[in-house]
């Protein structure tokens, strides 16, 4: 049963689009299409009321619904293209949201993306938790880098000389930097109003979450694929997935 409280639902956007692995939102991962890991964690969130499907094709809805979320509309192609800013798609679900009756009004919006199908439920629920204790607009995911722009990361100019992408003191090592992290794709929650009043999450306060590497895992590639294959299996003690 799911906590008393705010009404937080869960949005999965996913587009039919992609340039890098087509299909890469439904195809098969551990023989289970890619989506339907989003889907399972937020329907077993403690927090989590709704989960909804944001997506331009019908193949996805078709799978969304089968794994036992709402597919309220079949998202407008230009929301759906790869150059089109995912917020605006928040935005399109955030507005469909207050338009209609049969469903709450959403008082606090949980992104998974579908591409991060290694978090887990208690890190999705430790996102929504340290929201829900204020002081922030957005919470987010992170993991610890093992680079530092320092250090590790150039820039390229037109000649093809590189420069540290973050100047550093001279004789200053490692260490005496603070850690960064990576934006994980695993979560982000936030508050409707917020992402209908401002461009972009960082406008706000964000607060992060840190969660392990292998479960920040961000499927873009096969390789990926394959990565995340191999880790599935391994969490499940074999080849049964």
């Amino acid at each position: 049963m799911k906590t008393a409280g705010r009404e937080i639902q869960a949005w999965i956007f996913a587009r039919g689009g992609s340039r890098g692995l087509p299909g890469k939102n439904i195809r098969p991962l551990c023989g289970r299409p890619l989506l339907q890991y989003a889907v399972a964690v937020a329907r077993a969130s403690a927090y989590i009321r709704e989960v909804f499907v944001s997506t331009d094709s019908e193949e996805i809805a078709a799978v969304a619904r089968a794994a036992g979320a709402v597919v309220p509309f079949l998202r407008p192609a230009e929301l759906a293209g790869d150059r089109t800013p995912e917020r605006l798609a928040w935005r399109h679900a955030i507005e469909w949201n207050r338009s209609q009756t049969r469903y709450s009004r959403m008082e606090v919006m949980v992104s998974l993306p579908p591409t991060a199908p290694l978090r887990t439920v208690a890190e999705v629920d430790s996102c929504i938790e340290a929201f829900l204790r204020g002081g922030s607009d957005t919470v987010i995911a992170v993991s610890r880098s093992n680079r530092h722009p320092a250090f590790n990361m150039v820039t390229l100019d037109q000649e093809g000389y590189a420069r540290l992408a973050m100047e550093q003191e001279r004789g200053a090592c490692r260490q005496s930097f603070s850690p960064v992290y990576n934006i994980a794709t695993a979560a982000y929650v936030t508050d409707p109003d917020f992402v209908l009043a401002q461009d972009h999450y960082f406008d706000g306060r964000v607060r992060g979450v840190e969660i392990p590497e292998e479960d920040a895992l961000d499927i873009d590639s096969a390789l990926d694929f394959k990565i995340a294959d191999m880790l599935m299996r391994e969490r499940n003690h074999g080849t049964q997935c």
